[in-house]
């Protein structure tokens, strides 16, 4: 009897184990093709086009982000070329904004950018105005948005964006104080300290993709 419920229960682990994989992947899918960001979202859009409604056999974010990897590497081959476009944008950003300690984030980063994905950087300053008179001062037309991000557990507060185009792509600065440098916001992803990178380890990420190719080719 034991060893029967032993069984029934290893049976029924595994079917959510398949579908969790289903939906990571349909998800995945729809996030590329249909350009949706929202995680959440593009997981209830597959659950209801799977026709899979139990809480047990939704994905985590970060499992959709791994299929979301797989697919564009898969299908999408063409993004490796606009991904390594962003991280070479993204790293002469990052040289421009050095008085800011900027930190590259996001899609462009964890390597899951598509064609519509902007270059995100955090840059950090207590003057609330000084990222705005540094554009003004390189003439550079930005619009001024808001962005609310968890700075932890607890906390959540709203900070300046500035977004503006340049070599064909747009790019998304949030301004956070000095001290968030310390320790990263959340990432919308897994509630986790967000990955960053500053211009050495982006400088770093380029050089290794140029050895992986190299090996490839």
């Amino acid at each position: 009897m034991h060893q029967a419920r032993q069984h029934a229960h290893q049976h029924a682990q595994t079917r959510i184990r398949e579908r969790r994989h289903r939906l990571a992947h349909e998800a995945a899918r729809l996030i590329a093709e249909s350009g949706i960001r929202d995680y959440h979202q593009a997981k209830l859009k597959a659950a209801e086009r799977l026709g899979i409604f139990d809480d047990a056999s939704l994905p985590r974010n970060r499992e959709i982000e791994d299929a979301l990897r797989e697919y564009q590497r898969l299908f999408q081959r063409d993004n490796l070329d606009g991904l390594r476009q962003r991280r070479e944008a993204a790293l002469r950003a990052l040289e421009f904004f050095a008085p800011f300690e900027p930190r590259l984030v996001g899609p462009v980063l964890d390597g899951t950018a598509d064609a519509r994905s902007p270059v995100a950087l955090h840059l950090y300053s207590d003057d609330p105005d000084a990222v705005s008179m540094f554009l003004d001062h390189h003439l550079i037309p930005a619009e001024a948005r808001e962005r609310r991000l968890r700075l932890d557990r607890e906390r959540s507060e709203d900070f300046p964006v500035w977004v503006f185009s340049a070599e064909e792509l747009t790019f998304d600065l949030t301004v956070l104080p000095l001290d968030v440098l310390r320790q990263a916001p959340l990432s919308q992803v897994d509630e986790k300290p967000m990955k960053r990178a500053a211009a050495n380890q982006v400088r770093q990420l380029l050089a290794d993709e140029e050895i992986s190719e190299f090996e490839r080719g």
